[in-house]
């Protein structure tokens, strides 16, 4: 029971940090990059990134909330595994676009573990549950 509520605990963070970010990148775009990792931002036609990623981040966040209220938790825990694919995503771009190895693995790779762990929790719960009851 208890691996089953740190699940839930961490599916809850993996809905609200996305959301954050992408609420944060819609609305407040230029001063919200500088914590991404990568300098100089997009000027011009080019600063639409920041609604791209902004929407990214705000879907992400609603299938993870929609999978999490629904019950469906062993589907949450494989969209989740596969939302890790984003910040490694982000990591490969902050290391090949001219942020530093420290920034990517401090604010994404991070991340990615997070989301890898809360992913496996949820797919495992489960067998741990039947574990203990016997």
């Amino acid at each position: 029971m208890l691996r089953r509520h740190i699940g839930t605990v961490m599916a809850v963070l993996v809905v609200l940090a996305p959301m954050f970010f992408g609420l944060n990148f819609l609305f407040n775009g230029p001063n919200a990059a500088p914590g991404f990792g990568i300098a100089p931002w997009p000027e011009g036609n080019a600063d639409g990134y920041f609604i791209v990623k902004g929407v990214r981040d705000l879907a992400v966040s609603l299938t993870v909330l929609t999978l999490l209220l629904r019950g469906h938790r062993r589907t949450l825990g494989i969209v989740i595994l596969i939302d890790a694919l984003l910040p490694l995503g982000d990591a490969y771009a902050v290391v090949t676009h001219g942020g530093t190895l420290a920034q990517a693995l401090s604010i994404h790779v991070s991340a990615a573990v997070v989301v890898l762990l809360s992913g496996v929790l949820l797919l495992t719960e489960k067998q741990a549950e039947k574990q203990a009851e016997e």
